[in-house]
C-alpha cells in the first residue's frame, strides 16, 4: 500500500529537501523518482544535485528522454513516467493519484509559506485521503 507523508515547508528551500530526502533513501538501498515542473527546474536540480553537499555523492540522471536512466538509482523527471522502477516518489511538483499508486512511499509537500500553495497542499491531503492513501505529516 503506497504511503503518502507531507513534509511542511515555512520557506522557499524545496530544493535543498529533494536532494536531503533523495540521499536519504539512496543511503537505504531505494530507487528514487524525483518530479519537478519542467525541463528547467530538472536540470537546475541535475546540477544542484552535483554540489550541494561537498561529502555526499548520489547517482543520478535528470530524464531528458535522451539518455538511459534505468540503472540509476535516482532519476528526476518532469513527467509521470518511472524510468528506473522507483519505489519512492518524491514531488517537487504534484502528481495523479492513479500514478502515486505505483510507488511504496511518496513525499509531498506543504509549501505554508504561501496561502494559494498551501491551500493546494490541504486540497491534495484530501484527495488522498479520499482515495484510501492515509496521507500523514513527516517529521
Amino acid at each position: 500500500m503506497t504511503k503518502v507523508h507531507f513534509i511542511k515547508l515555512r520557506r522557499q528551500e524545496k530544493a535543498r529537501h529533494l536532494c536531503d530526502l533523495a540521499d536519504e533513501f539512496y543511503g537505504r538501498g531505494r530507487r528514487v523518482l524525483i518530479t519537478v515542473q519542467d525541463q528547467n527546474q530538472g536540470v537546475t536540480l541535475d546540477r544542484f544535485m552535483w554540489t550541494w553537499k561537498k561529502d555526499s555523492f548520489i547517482p543520478h540522471a535528470y530524464d531528458n528522454g535522451a539518455v538511459e536512466c534505468l540503472d540509476e538509482a535516482v532519476v528526476i523527471g518532469n513527467c509521470e513516467r518511472n524510468p528506473n522502477g522507483a519505489k519512492v516518489l518524491i514531488m517537487g511538483k504534484p502528481c495523479g493519484l492513479e500514478f502515486l499508486r505505483q510507488f511504496e512511499d511518496v513525499i509531498d509537500f506543504a509549501e505554508i509559506f504561501d496561502d494559494q500553495l498551501a491551500a493546494a497542499a490541504r486540497d491534495r491531503f484530501a484527495s488522498y485521503r479520499e482515495a484510501g492513501l492515509e496521507p500523514g505529516m513527516r517529521q
